[in-house]
């Protein structure tokens, strides 16, 4: 993995080159950062430019050696652990390692969801055990095989449950040349006996024109759908590329369409609204939803003043200034408020048919309530 081959980041990634090349490396580093900002990538490509034979100004060279068993994963000085859904007390990640480089290889920006596809999980839960722990332990207890450094890459130690302060010792005081990189998601759920042992590197969401530029220049999106899944992905790639998948995506009409049908009250249209939103799959049902849940908050800061936070392709801005005229703020956080019930409970696999009934009436009741107080004349005492 190379520092190119990364989506947006651009300072952080000049950050940890700088750190390699001032002989600035700390031996256990953790990369926090979202879902889908590019934290196990970046990881891999620090480690494989620590390693390189050929260092360049900006980027490993991609040629040498070492550079070609780290695209396969495949160094000997590379480990890797992760989450996984043991079978057997004594497994570890290198019982998984072969479905772990085809999940990174296919996709650097994997989620958990995505790397469960890749395993037998059945209804296990996925952990980091204390097995996987004494493997960390030997694996790092020797001298690098080949490079300079032997590197450790620990994906989503939130999974480490109190058996990671076995790994406390290790951390604390290495084998000379031994680097950590933990990569997370969550800060409070790793263990702080760890969390106070390293450096924090934090990564922000990807922006959503380095998500937008990316679907059009690497996968051959038009403009309008790759603004409007990166608008959708809040700043994670890995949602972006998992709604690539999907057959749905244009959802603006859509939504729009049915907040008219409610503010009309047309409730026969809207009774055929909720059937054809039943039939749209789990998955588009709430894309669909968090798409109007981002639409009208959109429309909250322009009611607020602050159009110039608003990031909506023209055609929807357009339409969102319209809609700012037969809406006021609170109408629009109760609607908001109704649309993150609803992908709650869609989430949990709720019956779309009488969910998608249950809101369509409740934004018929926010809207045409609002309208009865303000035709309602005021009477003095």
């Amino acid at each position: 993995m190379q520092f190119k081959q990364i989506v947006g980041q651009y300072a952080l990634k000049q950050r940890l080159i700088n750190s390699v090349n001032e002989n600035r490396v700390s031996h256990a580093q953790l990369f926090l950062g979202p879902g889908g900002s590019g934290s196990l990538p970046l990881a891999v490509a620090y480690a494989q430019y620590l390693s390189c034979e050929n260092k360049q100004e900006d980027d490993s060279c991609g040629e040498c050696s070492s550079c070609r068993k780290y695209q396969k994963l495949m160094h000997p000085d590379l480990h890797f652990s992760y989450p996984f859904f043991a079978k057997h007390k004594d497994d570890t990640a290198l019982t998984f390692i072969e479905q772990w480089r085809e999940a990174f290889q296919a996709n650097p920006y994997l989620s958990l969801d995505t790397w469960r596809g890749y395993l037998d999980a059945e209804n296990k839960q996925a952990n980091i055990n204390i097995a996987e722990c004494h493997q960390i332990i030997k694996k790092l207890s020797f001298k690098p095989f080949e490079s300079t450094y032997k590197v450790l890459i620990l994906w989503l130690p939130e999974y480490l449950d109190r058996e990671g302060n076995a790994l406390l010792k290790i951390i604390e005081e290495p084998q000379p040349n031994t680097l950590f990189l933990l990569v997370a998601q969550n800060q409070d759920q790793i263990l702080n006996t760890i969390l106070s042992r390293t450096q924090l590197i934090k990564i922000p969401a990807l922006s959503f024109e380095d998500i937008k530029n990316n679907l059009v220049d690497h996968h051959n999106q038009t403009e309008e759908v790759a603004s409007e899944i990166a608008y959708l992905s809040n700043g994670s790639l890995t949602e972006a590329l998992a709604m690539l998948q999907q057959e749905n995506k244009g959802y603006h009409g859509v939504f729009v369409q049915w907040l008219r049908l409610c503010f009309a009250n047309k409730g026969l249209e809207v009774m055929k609204f909720v059937d054809e939103a039943s039939k749209m799959g789990r998955e588009n049902q709430k894309n669909f939803l968090r798409y109007g849940i981002n639409f009208i908050r959109e429309c909250c800061l322009i009611l607020s003043g602050a159009e110039s936070l608003v990031h909506l392709p023209a055609q929807e801005l357009e339409t969102a200034q319209k809609m700012t005229n037969v809406m006021n703020i609170s109408q629009a956080q109760n609607i908001i408020t109704e649309l993150e019930k609803a992908h709650y409970h869609i989430e949990r696999n709720a019956n779309p048919k009488i969910l998608f009934l249950d809101v369509s009436l409740q934004i018929i009741k926010i809207l045409n309530l609002t309208i009865r107080q303000e035709r309602t004349p005021y009477i003095p005492n």
